[in-house]
C-alpha cells in the first residue's frame, strides 16, 4: 500500500473526515483498501495486530454475512497498554500472537486467525473460513497446532472435519455441508465423462452412488451468456444419463429439505425429512441466520443488546 491514511483524533465536524470510532477519524478521500483498519492501526500500540474476522477480511477469505454492528478485532500481548474502545473487541495473550503483514496491516497468521474465530463463531461459519484458508495454502497441521489448548478448539476441529479445499465458493461450501451432515455422501468437483472417457462436465457435488450432480447457482448463472452455456452443459449431461440439480442461496437457507429430497431420490432411498434437523442445528448457530447473528452481536457488543 502506497497511500498513508490520514487520521485525526478528537472531534471534528468537517465533511472531509469520516468517523472510524470514538475520537478517531480518517480522511474521506482515502482510497486505501481497509482504510478504517489502517486508521485504527495508527492509534493502537505497535504490538497490536488485527485478528478474528478483521484478519480474515485482510487475508481475502470468503466470509459469512457480517452484521452492521461489526466490531474491529484486535489481539495484543498482556504486557501492552490496555485499550478500551466500544468499537474494538480486544483479546490479550501471554505472548505476542503470530502475525504477518499484508498491505502494511499487521494481522494474525492464517492459523492463528482461525483459532481466534473459533472462540465464538459457529461450525458453519468456520467451515467457510477453513475452506478458503485451506484453498489459499494453509495446512491442516498448522491449524491443529494453533488450536491446541484454545477456547473453541472443539468447534474448530469439528469444522476442520467438514472442510474441503476443493470448494470454489462460500455457498458451495454450505451446500456440501448440508449434504454431509444429512448423511448424503458427496464428492466435490467431480468430473463426468462419457463411455469413451471424454470429458463432459465438472460438477460442484456428485452424489456418490448416483448419476446426479447437486450445484450452487449464483447470480452469474442468470446472465445471458452464462445461462446459454448452462443449458448446453445440461444437455451434454443428459445425453450421457446424468442429471443436474441447481440451487440458490435461498434454497440452501430456507428450502433445504427439498435439496435433501432430491439427493434421496438420486440414491433411490426413502426420504426422511427428519435428517434435515442436523443442518438446521448448524444454521441457527451461524451468521447465516438471524438468530445466530443476534447472539454473536450480543457477545461482541453487549452495549447494543
Amino acid at each position: 500500500m502506497d497511500e498513508v491514511v490520514e487520521v485525526r483524533l478528537g472531534r471534528t465536524r468537517s465533511k472531509e473526515w469520516q468517523r472510524v470510532g470514538h475520537g478517531v477519524h480518517r480522511r474521506v478521500a482515502s482510497t486505501a483498501p481497509y482504510a478504517d483498519l489502517h486508521a485504527w492501526q495508527q492509534v493502537l500500540p505497535s504490538s497490536a495486530v488485527f485478528s478474528h474476522l478483521s484478519a480474515a477480511q485482510v487475508h481475502g477469505w470468503w466470509l459469512p454475512p457480517l452484521p452492521d454492528e461489526f466490531p474491529v478485532f484486535v489481539a495484543m500481548p498482556r504486557s501492552a497498554p490496555r485499550v478500551r474502545r466500544p468499537e474494538l473487541v480486544v483479546t490479550r495473550h501471554p505472548a505476542p500472537p503470530t502475525s504477518v503483514t499484508i498491505d502494511a496491516l499487521r494481522v494474525t497468521s492464517p492459523a492463528e486467525t482461525l483459532a481466534s474465530c473459533a472462540r465464538d463463531l459457529g461450525v458453519l461459519d468456520l467451515v467457510v473460513l477453513l475452506d478458503a484458508a485451506l484453498r489459499a495454502g494453509t495446512t491442516r497441521e498448522e491449524i491443529l497446532a494453533a488450536a491446541r489448548r484454545r477456547r473453541g478448539s472443539p468447534r474448530l476441529l469439528r469444522a476442520l472435519d467438514l472442510a474441503d479445499p476443493a470448494s470454489e465458493s462460500a455457498w458451495e461450501s454450505l451446500l456440501r455441508v448440508l449434504h454431509v451432515v444429512c448423511e448424503v455422501p458427496v464428492v466435490s468437483q467431480h468430473e463426468v465423462r462419457d463411455e469413451h472417457g471424454g470429458f463432459v462436465a465438472r460438477g460442484d457435488l456428485w452424489v456418490v452412488g448416483s448419476r446426479s450432480l447437486q450445484e450452487y447457482d449464483g447470480g452469474v448463472h442468470l446472465e445471458a451468456g452464462q445461462y446459454a452455456d448452462d443449458r448446453r452443459r445440461e444437455r451434454r449431461l443428459g445425453d450421457v444419463g446424468w442429471r443436474r440439480n441447481g440451487y440458490t442461496s435461498g434454497d440452501v437457507l430456507h428450502r433445504a429439505v427439498s435439496i435433501l429430497r432430491a439427493a434421496d431420490e438420486a440414491l433411490g432411498r426413502q426420504h426422511d425429512p427428519e435428517r434435515i434437523r442436523a443442518w438446521h442445528d448448524l444454521l441457527k448457530c451461524s451468521l447465516f441466520s438471524a438468530a445466530g447473528t443476534r447472539a454473536l452481536v450480543k457477545t461482541w457488543r453487549p452495549d447494543l443488546s
